[in-house]
């Protein structure tokens, strides 16, 4: 193979989540800067070089539409959200079917410590269709997760309830590339109302 481009690669951004222990309140419409998350994250995706980014919508989807400014973005609805970010997984990847994508980063909505520089030396370690990469935090493992186009249907076939992609990870441990990112992101979550101070 002589093409020495980049391999196409998709950012899946996992938007779903109804912040159960946030009193019921979408991830992705949480204030940041002024603006939605979900707006926040698609541009970090961006600004670190993912041309496509596809972004999975589960709680309270039609207000996320309305609210934040997502032009541009493939907007994908996960009916199961409740079940998990497992079935958001599947419902991006699924949605990549025929994008000619041969590799998809997934990030999460409710990481906004995580910035485009991390992306983007996530987005460099992409080989092609095998490539299983993963940010590192002080030797950690975290977000986000590159997986080649051949992972897929094992990630799908394996991503149930809230632990997504964590068990064929931790199947294929020896074959991924840790990226250590800790200089440059914080890979905190946005979980319950203390992790709110987090949030500009």
């Amino acid at each position: 193979m002589t093409d020495h481009n980049e391999p196409p690669v998709a950012a899946l951004l996992l938007a779903a989540g109804g912040g159960r222990r946030l009193g019921g309140r979408p991830k992705a419409l949480l204030e940041h800067r002024g603006r939605p998350l979900v707006e926040h994250a698609v541009a970090v995706l961006r600004s670190a070089g993912c041309a496509r980014v596809h972004v999975v919508l589960g709680a309270r989807a039609d207000a996320v539409r309305q609210r934040a400014e997502l032009s541009g973005c493939v907007l994908v609805d996960n009916p199961d959200w409740e079940r998990g970010m497992g079935s958001s997984l599947r419902a991006g990847l699924d949605s990549l079917a025929g994008t000619g994508a041969r590799a998809a980063l997934v990030s999460l909505v409710d990481q906004p410590g995580i910035g485009p520089e991390a992306v983007a030396r996530v987005l460099a370690g992409c080989r092609d269709e095998s490539s299983l990469v993963s940010a590192a935090y002080d030797g950690v493992r975290g977000h986000p997760v590159l997986f080649g186009a051949a992972h897929w249907a094992g990630v799908a076939a394996t991503a149930t309830g809230d632990r997504g992609a964590r068990s064929y990870l931790k199947e294929h441990e020896a074959g991924i590339r840790l990226v250590e990112c800790g200089d440059v992101a914080r890979p905190y979550d946005i979980d319950t109302a203390a992790d709110l101070r987090h949030l500009e």
